[in-house]
């Protein structure tokens, strides 16, 4: 059920956070002390979208009519707007998101249908991760992460 449609929240699919936390752990490893220290990683400004976008686009990309929408937001106390302040992370580490979010949302839904049609959740987790992989040693301006270690 979805509580509040309009509430903003700050999307990302889980590999742009695993990213940055190997690229602290890499610094860690590497003996660098300061980033032994809190971390945002969090979407782009302008991918952080309302609850009710994200559905809309989710359901498309399954292929579905759509989401039953609430006729009045649920009276929780909860944040309308939440957002990542990830100034930090791009500034000190030369971390962003790799994937935009269209693109993420694009990636959960086909993960999700591959692996619900039967094919091995593993092998369909190592392709997606390969390809993050790929565009995140080109997108980024950090040190290089060595992501390919955690595939075997």
């Amino acid at each position: 059920m979805i509580r509040n449609p309009h509430a903003i929240r700050p999307w990302q699919h889980v590999l742009e956070a695993l990213g940055g936390y190997l690229m602290i752990a890499e610094a860690l490893a590497s003996g660098k002390s300061w980033a032994a220290e809190g971390w945002n990683f969090g979407p782009a400004d302008d991918d952080t979208r309302p609850v009710d976008w994200i559905a809309d686009r989710m359901t498309a990309a399954w292929g579905t009519s759509g989401w039953d929408r609430p006729e009045t937001a649920a009276n929780l106390h909860e944040a309308h707007n939440l957002r990542l302040d990830c100034a930090k992370a791009r500034s000190v580490l030369g971390w962003r998101p790799t994937w935009r979010l269209d693109e993420a949302l694009q990636r959960i839904v086909s993960w999700h249908q591959t692996v619900d049609r039967g094919d091995c959740a593993r092998a369909t987790s190592l392709g997606q991760l390969t390809e993050y992989r790929e565009k995140f040693q080109q997108f980024q301006s950090g040190p290089t992460i060595p992501i390919r270690q955690c595939m075997t």
